[in-house]
């Protein structure tokens, strides 16, 4: 049986390296969406561990929403990726600077 202290861990670390990966890479823009991708999983288990060991199902179908959500997010996210790359000819953060004013 997993205890809930174990499970919280679990999340804490892919919580901590999708935030060492948003600091670390300033450069790639598709690893800075994945990075965010796996902040919202590491939150989205935490609402199924809760809602586990609570035994409530109101956590697991607010995970539905989330992800529902999330897939709308990444598929709008890289269709403007996609449109900068063929605009810009880069996905390097640094160089894009279209919206500075």
């Amino acid at each position: 049986m997993i205890t809930l202290n174990s499970a919280l861990i679990v999340t804490a670390i892919l919580f901590s390296l999708s935030l060492i990966g948003l600091v670390l890479n300033r450069h790639n823009l598709i690893v800075l969406l994945m990075c965010v991708e796996l902040m919202l999983l590491a939150v989205n288990t935490n609402f199924i561990i809760f809602s586990h060991f609570l035994n409530d199902l109101a956590g697991q179908v607010f995970v539905f929403f989330i992800l529902a959500v999330a897939a709308a997010e990444a598929a709008i996210g890289l269709a403007i990726l996609i449109l900068i790359f063929r605009k810009q000819k880069t996905i390097n953060v640094s160089e894009l600077n279209t919206l500075k004013g």
